[in-house]
């Protein structure tokens, strides 16, 4: 049986720059394969998990804000779902500035600010709390 290598192979053609490819070639000669496996550090672990929530979270405002902007009716489930559940977050944010309404033919838009400033504080939010994790593990890290 025949142990296969891989081989950097220089490939150019005129007026152009070279272009390494790799390719495979038989050899007689044993290779050993060590298989490498990288791991996240536990700060990049608490990173990744804390946009994750916090990306789900702007999502959640995001289809709020989407759904009051085209007049969704509230008395669809998923409507529904989304405005009870977003409720939640925007609540603190609420009277900061006005809601504006425009009628239409059918529905009426709603123009959320409170929304907007949600989005805007927990993006903030998030990325203050990822910095902090970071300073105070004391980790040096290359992204």
């Amino acid at each position: 049986m025949t142990d296969i290598i891989e081989k950097t192979t220089t490939v150019s053609s005129e007026g152009s720059d070279p272009v390494v490819m790799p390719s495979v070639v038989p050899s007689k000669d044993p290779t050993v394969v060590k298989q490498v496996e990288v791991k996240a550090t536990s700060t990049q672990t608490a990173r990744n998990m804390i946009y994750f929530v916090f990306g789900a979270l702007e999502v959640l405002l995001a289809f709020r804000l989407v759904l009051k902007l085209l007049g969704a009716s509230a008395g669809s489930a998923f409507v529904s779902l989304i405005y009870t559940l977003s409720g939640i977050f925007i609540y603190p944010f609420e009277g900061i500035f006005r809601r504006a309404y425009t009628q239409g033919v059918e529905t009426t838009s709603v123009l959320e600010p409170a929304t907007l400033v949600a989005l805007l504080v927990y993006a903030v939010l998030a990325w203050g709390i990822v910095t902090f994790a970071q300073l105070i593990s004391g980790k040096q890290e290359t992204l």
